[in-house]
């Protein structure tokens, strides 16, 4: 985790320009971008070396005080002062608490939660962890997400993975989220690093972030950036290989009684070419899964 702390704070640093701090830009055409240390830590109220401890990843040990005077320095938004906390609690946590995590049993999708789920039979609906596996989906749900069921990088018996589309099935990922597709790309890279941090014991997300790397050079670059979001709420564009265009609102609904799960849950507008696009969609999966029965 030093190295994760050590690269997030330099980047963040890197960023805010001395204007943008409200500080005088001395060193003229010299200085290095963002700012430096002893500004870093002038703004945070602490003295040079002990953020210069800070940023080389020793986060043993550190207030709460002084995490909210650093976010506050470093200009950190919501997911990035989480981040920062993520990777404080990380570093002083004991012994056996870093056993259990790594011993801790993945969330699974309560059956309460599936009829939550496939109740939302007008919209579609499906659960996520914070790899990006979807869970489960709803009939509307696995009908729109049909490109990830049919791509050939799915692995068999296992969660679809949005992550593992958009990198290692990029054509079909371009095809799908058109324009937004670089968007989306940044926000799974950031989402994932997001998770890291809060779960830097969990071996299947190190799995994946390691064959991402290896086998995508946008992933690596992304990557690279320690970017960080929360996917909460907004708007999705999808071009549907069935019935084309649709543009969808969606809010992730999180799931207090299983730690990192949540619903995500898309509608469209009343009225909407969008509306009616997903009253197809439906007509068709209802028409898929009876053809299916009949085999």
């Amino acid at each position: 985790m030093k190295a994760e702390t050590r690269e997030f704070l330099a980047t963040r640093r890197a960023r805010i320009t001395p204007d943008k701090a409200g500080l005088p830009a001395y060193g003229g055409n010299g200085r290095v971008p963002g700012l430096r240390r002893e500004e870093v830590a002038m703004l945070a109220g602490v003295s040079v070396d002990y953020y210069t401890r800070l940023e080389r990843g020793n986060l043993g040990g550190v207030s709460e005080e002084v995490l909210e005077a650093l976010a506050e320095a470093l200009q950190l938004d919501e997911a990035e002062r989480g981040h920062l906390f993520d990777l404080a609690r990380a570093a002083n946590a004991s012994g056996a608490a870093r056993s259990r995590a790594r011993r801790a049993a993945a969330p699974a999708l309560r059956p309460v939660v599936q009829r939550i789920r496939d109740s939302m039979d007008a919209m579609p609906a499906f659960v996520r962890n914070g790899r990006l596996d979807v869970l489960g989906a709803n009939a509307l749900g696995h009908a729109l997400y049909a490109p990830l069921y049919d791509s050939p990088e799915r692995i068999a018996k296992k969660p679809v993975n949005t992550a593992r589309f958009q990198f290692l099935d990029p054509a079909a990922a371009r095809a799908f989220w058109g324009a937004k597709t670089d968007r989306l790309a940044h926000d799974a890279v950031a989402i994932l690093r997001a998770e890291a941090g809060r779960n830097p014991y969990d071996k299947q997300l190190t799995a994946l972030v390691g064959e991402l790397s290896t086998r995508s050079e946008d992933f690596r670059r992304l990557w690279a950036s320690h970017d960080v979001r929360y996917h909460r709420t907004g708007t999705k564009v999808f071009h549907h290989p069935v019935v084309g265009t649709l543009e969808l609102d969606y809010e992730a609904l999180l799931l207090p009684a299983d730690a990192g799960l949540q619903l995500n849950v898309y509608t469209a507008v009343p009225g909407s070419p969008s509306e009616d696009g997903l009253k197809v969609l439906a007509s068709w999966a209802a028409t898929a899964a009876a053809e299916a029965l009949e085999l």
